[in-house]
């Protein structure tokens, strides 16, 4: 039977360990009958100059990506394939990895049955942002975790207003405030005490940093929703998107942010459960050992 994805690109960090992960998944992916390429700077680790390919390539070409490594990782491969449609499946060799969901030791049997047509795919919401300065677009750029309004290398507290569909909600002196999707409430806003928020919540949560008032809660937003942030008061301010893009601010900028038109696909191998992940993960209690007594 010929596998469900025909094409498959390996993307990974360049470590000894993932290196040795990558010749043993191209290995089991050729015998399985696929086409291998392998994204450019990944191809130094393993010597796969043949089937190296930038993501431009991928994106164009590939049926399905592969990501070994952690979610960082994870983020960096969904920014530059999110244009092209190709969905993404993960194998973690991070630290915690709620992206990147097959375990290393799993991975033969999960990609196994991935390519024998038996998986789900789920989508993932992103953020499109834009920073704003007297009328002009600065910074154009996606966030599938969270952008931050925060302050820069001085320390100083920012003070900024919030806005929801126009209609003024709060301002607020604080370090910062994360807008993050469903996919980042378990990223830097779950550091922040932000709230959890299941993929198929169509929400988005705003998390003040360390704001100057007891009263500043989390508080989550329908993701229809178009966020305005305008910084009132800064000395030294940026903004971040997935830890990746980064703009410098001056009193004045705003940031725009709204949901994105186009969305993550995530492959899952079969038995993928959220709220399996989120146990693991977070090392919450099990099941009850045994019902309680009854009187």
């Amino acid at each position: 039977m010929p596998p469900a994805f025909r094409r498959v690109a390996l993307i990974g960090k360049q470590t000894p360990q993932i290196a040795e992960s990558l010749q043993v998944l191209r290995q089991l992916l050729r015998e399985r009958g696929c086409e291998v390429l392998v994204e450019r700077e990944t191809a130094r680790s393993v010597g796969d100059g043949e089937s190296a390919a930038d993501f431009e390539a991928i994106g164009r070409s590939a049926d399905l990506a592969i990501v070994l490594g952690g979610d960082g990782t994870m983020l960096s491969a969904a920014r530059n394939l999110v244009r092209h449609g190709v969905p993404l499946a993960g194998i973690n060799q991070g630290r915690v990895g709620f992206m990147t969901d097959i375990a290393l030791s799993d991975m033969r049997e999960s990609v196994g049955a991935i390519l024998d047509g038996r998986h789900s795919i789920e989508e993932r919401s992103l953020l499109d942002a834009e920073v704003r300065r007297g009328g002009e677009v600065l910074l154009r750029t996606l966030a599938l975790n969270e952008a931050v309004v925060g302050k820069g290398s001085q320390g100083r507290l920012i003070e900024f207003e919030l806005r929801i569909d126009g209609e003024y909600v709060y301002r607020l002196r604080a370090d910062g405030v994360i807008v993050a999707t469903p996919t980042g409430s378990t990223a830097y806003s779950l550091s922040a005490q932000g709230p959890i928020l299941q993929p198929t919540v169509p929400a988005l949560a705003l998390v003040p940093l360390n704001p100057h008032v007891l009263s500043a809660r989390p508080v989550s937003v329908s993701d229809a929703s178009v966020i305005e942030i305008g910084l009132l008061r800064a000395l030294d301010a940026r903004a971040h998107f997935d830890g990746f893009a980064l703009a410098d601010l001056q009193q004045g900028d705003s940031l725009m942010l709204k949901r994105s038109a186009d969305a993550i696909r995530f492959v899952h191998p079969p038995g993928y459960s959220y709220f399996v992940m989120l146990r693991e993960k977070l090392r919450w209690s099990e099941n009850p050992a045994s019902p309680l007594p009854e009187d």
